[in-house]
């Protein structure tokens, strides 16, 4: 399977038969949990992990497997479909494909997407030819979210 990039598309949601007509240049079947799947990450705002998505199915498909969703997960990131987000030990995923950078809580591990257009248009440094050739950049920042710091305030108060 090849990995499809740079969708022009990459902020909006396919309709299901931009999504079947996908999959069938790929040669690959849309089952229904696959759509269920592509769904439920296509319309999250909280970066789910795997196991968070499996929990949100299987109210509706209790035959699924997480097993599957992983399998499914890993076939929509090739695809271009979503991204993979690591935060601390634990790998979450995101349908937003334009540029961001992200924000990572220590506390309640929350992942909060911003812009940074400034960033975006600084030149990387030369010398990263002589480590590879970079394909794309992000910042990551971790720190307290508002709400936590919020909390921890009003517990020091």
């Amino acid at each position: 399977m090849k990995t499809v990039k740079n969708r022009k598309d990459a902020h909006k949601k396919l309709t299901l038969d931009e999504l079947r007509r996908l999959f069938e240049k790929e040669g690959l079947r849309l089952t229904h949990q696959r759509v269920m799947i592509y769904n439920i990450i296509s319309e999250a705002k909280d970066h789910p992990s795997a196991e968070a998505i499996y929990e949100r199915i299987k109210k509706d498909v209790p035959t699924i497997s997480l097993d599957t969703v992983y399998r499914t997960l890993s076939t929509l990131e090739h695809l271009g479909l979503i991204r993979r987000v690591q935060i601390f030990d634990h790998i979450r995923f995101e349908p937003d494909l334009t540029k961001h950078h992200h924000f990572f809580c220590s506390k309640c591990k929350k992942i909060i997407d911003f812009k940074w257009p400034e960033f975006d248009q600084f030149p990387l440094p030369d010398h990263l030819d002589q480590i590879g050739q970079p394909i794309e950049h992000q910042v990551e920042i971790r720190g307290i979210c508002r709400q936590c710091a919020e909390k921890e305030a009003k517990g020091r108060s």
